[in-house]
């Protein structure tokens, strides 16, 4: 099974995905990237985090894929929620 670092450097390598990905490459984008670096880096699959949130599975992979698609905005709830799943905190700051 590949990593998502693998996955992403693999699909990063397609000209057209990778001026895509630069073009959308938006503050959602940013976020996804961290939600799946600290998530792989704790070890955890998307079930595992849901049961800690006390959620399902689904729903996880329905948040990240919301995020990816900047079709929704997740809470600031849903986010602390992910975050202390992960073993975290959630952060939030104006640049």
């Amino acid at each position: 099974m590949k990593t998502y670092k693998q996955m992403r450097a693999q699909a990063l390598a397609d000209p057209e995905v990778r001026a895509e990905y630069e073009r959308l490459n938006r503050e959602e984008f940013a976020l996804l990237d961290e939600m799946l670096t600290a998530r792989a880096a704790a070890g955890l699959t998307q079930a595992q985090v849901a049961e800690r949130m006390g959620t399902k599975a689904p729903a996880v992979t329905r948040l990240e894929r919301a995020i990816a698609s900047g079709q929704h905005s997740p809470s600031l709830d849903t986010l602390r929620k992910y975050a202390a799943a992960l073993g975290k905190r959630l952060e939030i700051h104006l640049i």
